[in-house]
């Protein structure tokens, strides 16, 4: 016997469950499959319990130079457990929100692995042991996600050699650990091993770290990196590792570690591949492009009335744009409006300095033969980034050269990807640096830097 719905919804993160809500708000009876808890990778093993490590390991930083502050502090540690639970916590709240969501919408909620049997036609199946059911629906969408790739040659035991999500639930901080990978991921992990005492050599094959950001901020965050005390090995790849009683063993191609080549941890935070694994029954082909689901435009699949968003269709894998997605692909179904992809897709990374960019790089529009002016100002000829020390940093901003249009933002500092959102909106409205120059912004605040470097564009910064 089986249950009718409007829609399935397969996966319940940021995409899923967005869209699950989205449809429910429309009228639609929904059902949400998802075989862990609600919220994704990012909800529970990602965005929300990493921000929660980076805030302590900032804080435990703050401890280190109290002194700069007025403030002496000895006999200060840590327990590092805590540390960990304090992030477990925090991802356990918000999932209480979604299912309050959930139940406030009335979505009706299936604990196992959805399966597409044919367009229309979805089996969930149980752990534990319960029997299948088989859910009816006019849409399905698929926003199973994304999990953690490994390299060629080096295999993930979950122990010695992690993903993040292992790296998530650690009891104490190892006494060192090779990350390999510089994206985002790997970035954050660094600085907050490294802010718990930990030796951390961060190794990234392209020759900078965050490889697509503007060079200018890569460069910036390498030089405070390594002011910490981490080593960074660009244009440098790891081979091999050989699992050890007590970590691991790396062999590498390109610049050697000073400090070893043996390591307690190993972190792998290369990228990611599709989690396709039990999604197809066996008389069903879905087309794929490179490991992703391929989408058209409406983020509709080879398979008649069945969708797929987030990162279960490609890059970029961010939760804010699967969300967006999400909005996207449901209004486009029950709306009547014409759905678009995302073209405005602001990137974060949540290390202190934190970095945070949207549209153009310089390399980009080198590349594209794009004329633009540079406005480029400093955190430290700011009055409220020096009242506060957090002097690191600048606001790079790109304009069009003939028509002042804003073509690519980009910000290394503190509280740059809460500064983002502005430059993004001024995109999205076809902004032109006359228009940033009218908007006032109040002092003494950080974001004074985005009126500044857009003054700087034309030559008229009044403050350098």
């Amino acid at each position: 016997m089986s249950q009718k719905f409007d829609l399935v919804v397969i996966g319940g993160g940021p995409a899923g469950y967005v869209a699950a809500i989205k449809a429910a708000q429309y009228g639609k009876t929904v059902a949400m499959v998802e075989v862990e808890r609600a919220g994704g990778t990012c909800l529970n093993w990602g965005c929300i319990p990493t921000k929660a490590l980076l805030k302590q390991a900032e804080f435990a930083v703050h401890l280190q130079h109290a002194e700069d502050y007025g403030f002496k502090v000895e006999g200060v540690s840590f327990d590092f457990a805590k540390v960990v639970a304090k992030s477990r916590k925090a991802a356990d709240k918000m999932a209480m929100g979604i299912d309050h969501l959930f139940k406030k919408n009335k979505i009706t909620p299936f604990k196992g692995t959805g399966t597409i049997l044919r367009p229309g036609l979805v089996e969930v199946s149980y752990v534990d042991g319960q029997p299948a059911e088989q859910l009816e629906c006019e849409n399905i969408v698929i926003a199973t996600g994304a999990r953690p790739r490994t390299l060629p040659g080096i295999v993930l035991d979950r122990k010695t050699v992690m993903t993040s999500r292992e790296a998530l639930a650690l009891s104490e901080c190892p006494k060192s650990i090779l990350i390999i990978g510089a994206g985002a991921i790997g970035v954050e992990f660094a600085y907050f091993y490294n802010a718990f005492g930990a030796k951390v050599t961060l190794v990234e094959f392209a020759p900078n770290i965050l490889p697509i950001e503007d060079e200018d901020s890569s460069k910036l965050l390498l030089r405070k990196f390594e002011s910490y005390g981490i080593e960074v090995l660009t244009s440098t790849k790891v081979t091999g590792l050989d699992i050890l009683e007590n970590g691991a063993k790396a062999t590498f191609e390109g610049k050697p570690p000073k400090g070893g080549d043996t390591f307690e941890k190993v972190l792998v935070a290369v990228g990611v591949e599709a989690r396709l694994e039990g999604l197809l029954g066996p008389d069903i082909k879905l087309d794929l492009e490179r490991g992703f689901v391929r989408t058209n435009s409406d983020y509709s699949t080879s398979l008649p009335g069945v969708f797929a968003i987030g990162d279960v269709n490609g890059p970029p894998w961010l939760a804010h744009e699967a969300s967006w997605e999400a909005g996207q692909c449901i209004d486009g179904i029950y709306g009547g409006i014409t759905p678009r992809k995302g073209h405005l897709v602001p990137g974060c990374t949540y290390a202190q300095p934190q970095v945070a960019s949207v549209g153009a790089t310089e390399r980009k529009l080198k590349e594209q033969g794009i004329p633009y002016k540079v406005g480029k100002f400093p955190f430290i000829a700011n009055g409220k980034a020096v009242g506060t020390g957090d002097t690191d940093g600048f606001v790079k901003l790109l304009y069009g050269e003939a028509h002042h249009e804003l073509l690519g933002a980009h910000i290394v500092g503190s509280e740059a990807t809460e500064l983002i959102a502005e430059l993004n909106l001024a995109m999205n409205l076809e902004a032109t640096l006359e228009d940033v120059l009218a908007t006032m912004h109040a002092h003494p605040t950080l974001s004074e830097v985005i009126a500044d470097a857009s003054a700087v564009a034309i030559g008229k910064a009044v403050h350098m």
